[in-house]
């Protein structure tokens, strides 16, 4: 299965890479979902194509805005420009978009997006009929019904999964609340997040408000947990899933890292089932409470209590060398002189190994007590044969998960 990550800009599609993404998707300035990303000018998107094939590895670009009329003047210039890159596929969720491309582009690889809400094999087999090449179902189907389609459609047309991420409220992510409170379309990529803001309710001749909690029936807040299928691979596989994708273009790099790093191990292990050592791996970076979301039919697929993130570990700084037991950083958080850092890393000798700094100095060896700048560049002496691109972290005290 290939492993699918998330890049909202050019370090972090770099970051993908290393930790071993078979593919990466990005969106450039226009038509894509995530307007408030760095995302990729149409010279960056040349580069990663060309970084990303030169290494056997692909790249998707977004055009999975929810098309107008007017929309579609700058679209064939800018379609023109993707195929010139030489990028691998287009996402695309707007049904006259994959026809417009189809027309007009008919090399251009079209996956279907999520937001196109496929539920059934009807649906997929008529994409696959209109030359789409992928699917990324709905997140609203069980895995039985997954597999079921993966049956009706296998050899027709591929079918990709969320398995990690950031869960919408709304069905399949196609959401009017941040349009109506703040005049931001979440279905043109300019989502608010409203879904995790706090809400009360008031009877109409009242005052008081009342918080919104939960009963014996259910939750009834918009907040949602994260998805984590990360245990249940071997199952996704069986059921004919071609491939796995993690959400978070507008997470940080070291989220990128951790979760590409941990469901590329676990993706090398099959069918052998990812332990809890998994989990916990994926708990150090940021995050809600976790869930297997409809998959299972899982009930408690929302948390009423907060909509904070939580972490049990701090990305602390990037390794730009390691030379003769002497390691240099560049400093992303807050460490110091004795504090114990552990290794983020694609290499296995060294990944989840732990060192104290020692001899802490800046670069031109003058002596350190911390490294409390951003991105500056510190050295230490370490007995660990540390690799450029490897990340440091420190746990957090008192951070429960």
């Amino acid at each position: 299965m290939e492993l699918l990550s998330p890049a909202g800009n050019y370090e972090k599609f770099l970051t993908a890479l290393h930790f071993g993404a078979d593919a990466v998707y990005i969106a450039g300035k226009s038509f894509g979902l995530r307007a408030f990303a760095g995302n990729f000018s149409l010279p960056e998107i040349r580069k990663a194509c060309a970084y990303a094939h030169e290494r056997n590895k692909k790249v998707y670009v977004t055009v999975n805005i929810l098309a107008r009329d007017d929309d579609f003047t700058g679209l064939k210039k800018y379609l023109a420009n993707l195929l010139d890159a030489k990028v691998d596929a287009v996402i695309v969720s707007d049904i006259g978009v994959v026809n417009f491309i189809r027309e007009n582009f008919p090399k251009l690889e079209v996956h279907v997006s999520t937001q196109a809400n496929v539920t059934n094999a009807q649906t997929a087999l008529l994409l696959a009929g209109l030359g789409v090449k992928r699917i990324v179902l709905a997140r609203e189907l069980n895995l039985k019904q997954i597999a079921a389609i993966c049956k009706a459609v296998k050899g027709k047309v591929e079918i990709e999964c969320f398995v990690h991420g950031a869960m919408c409220v709304s069905y399949s992510g196609r959401c009017l609340l941040s349009n109506y409170l703040s005049g931001r379309d979440a279905n043109r990529g300019e989502c608010v997040q409203a879904c995790r803001w706090r809400y009360f309710i008031r009877e109409e001749s009242r005052e008081d408000e009342l918080e919104v909690e939960e009963d014996q029936r259910g939750t009834y807040i918009l907040n949602s947990k994260d998805l984590c299928m990360i245990r249940h691979l071997n199952q996704l596989q069986k059921a004919g899933v071609s491939s796995l994708k993690i959400e978070g273009r507008m997470k940080s790099s070291y989220y990128v890292a951790c979760t590409t790093n941990a469901y590329r191990r676990a993706i090398d292990i099959l069918p052998k089932q990812a332990d809890e050592s998994f989990v916990q791996e994926l708990e150090k970076t940021s995050h809600r409470r976790f869930t297997t979301g409809f998959y299972f039919d899982e009930e408690d697929r929302q948390f009423r209590q907060s909509s904070s993130p939580v972490q049990t570990h701090e990305f602390v700084g990037v390794v730009l060398g390691c030379k003769n037991g002497v390691v240099t950083c560049e400093q992303r958080n807050f460490f110091k002189e004795g504090d114990t850092l552990e290794v983020l890393s694609a290499n296995p000798k060294t990944h989840n190994l732990q060192f104290k700094v020692q001899n802490l100095r800046a670069e031109d060896d003058s002596i350190l007590e911390k490294a409390n700048v951003a991105k500056m560049k510190v050295k230490f002496d370490c007995d660990l044969l540390l690799e450029k691109g490897d990340f440091l972290r420190k746990k957090l005290c008192n951070k429960n998960v």
